[in-house]
Formats: structure tokens, sequence, C-alpha cells
């Protein structure tokens, strides 16, 4: 390397403190609920200046959205159980699971708020597209196997099987057992088949 040539290094501080303010973010809302996160809060917390934080997320309902978005993909990983209908249910007991935790609920509301902005809109979409692409291995795993059709279309299954979690989750705020997941994984798989 020539003298002058400066070379950047990939993650390093700037994920550093992304990660440190993620985290105090989660913290903050699972002890106060994400209507009470402040962003002069979280940036002490991070140890971080407060602009930094308005410069990266903009404001809290992006913050708050982000950092939930990132908490919930680690906590829902694709299982591979070997049959479609033992992913299916595994995949949606881990999610029913997530959702009835203060931070998954948190999500949730996050979420589905009606003030939408282009930010939060785009982390909405980045997380279902994430989450369509995870699970997508499911279905492609089961067509291979011959348990599914061809042209199943993965982003679909997905939807109509998280829909009714998160139905209960936000609107009428029902449990979600084994049982019930086992149900909707059921019909899910009439449907598809058919």
């Amino acid at each position: 390397m020539g003298e002058g040539h400066v070379r950047r290094r990939t993650g390093g501080r700037s994920a550093r403190v992304r990660q440190a303010v993620l985290d105090a973010t989660l913290q903050a809302v699972a002890e106060h609920g994400a209507d009470a996160v402040s962003i002069p809060e979280i940036a002490r917390q991070a140890g971080v200046h407060e602009t930094s934080v308005y410069r990266r997320w903009g404001g809290r309902e992006q913050l708050v959205t982000d950092a939930l978005l990132a908490h919930s993909q680690e906590l829902l990983p694709v299982p591979d159980t070997g049959t479609l209908r033992g992913d299916l249910i595994a995949f949606a007991d881990s999610l029913a699971a997530y959702l009835a935790t203060p931070l998954g609920t948190a999500l949730t509301r996050a979420m589905s708020a009606t003030h939408d902005d282009a930010a939060l809109a785009e982390n909405r979409q980045r997380f279902w597209d994430t989450r369509i692409d995870l699970a997508q291995v499911m279905i492609d795993r089961a067509v291979a196997r011959g348990e599914l059709p061809e042209d199943t279309d993965p982003a679909l299954a997905v939807e109509l099987l998280g829909a009714p979690l998160h139905f209960r989750s936000l609107l009428t705020r029902q449990p979600v057992d084994s049982a019930f997941t086992a149900k909707v994984v059921d019909v899910l798989l009439t449907g598809l088949r058919g």
C-alpha cells in the first residue's frame, strides 16, 4: 500500500456504536415500554452523542423499530425437523413464544403504527423481506422432498402462517398454544397442497 492510502475497516466502531444503541433501546423497551424510550437516555446509556442517534435513526419510532426488528431476527431461527409440518409448527411455536414477550408485543405494536413514515415503512419491509427469504428455505426443502407443488408461493405461505398469530397477539390478545399453532399449520398445509 502506498503512502496516503486509507484502509477502511468493515464493522469496527460504527458497528459497535449501532449495537450499543440497539442494546440500550431493547433494555429500555423491556423495562419501560416502547412509548417511554427517550433518545437522550438511549444515547447516554450507549455512550454516544444524542446527535449520532438522531442522524442515524431520525427519531424514536425508527430507533425502536430497528432495535426490535434486529432482535427478533436473532430469536426466530428457521427450523429443520425433516418435514414441512414439523418445520412450520416449530417456526410458528417460536413466533408465538416471541410475540408473547414484552419485546415481541412492542414489535407487533411498532410495526402496526398508524403514523407511518418512509423510514418506518422501509424497516418494516426489510424485516418482512428478510423473514420471507429465511423461511423460504422451509418451503424449498418441502418442494424438493415432494411435500408441496413446485409452484408454491413461499411468501404467501409465510404470510398465511404468521397472520393468525399476529392477529391474536395484536387484536384479540388471545393466547396462542401449541394446539392452536398445529391447527393453523394443518389448515395451511391443506390449502398449499390443494
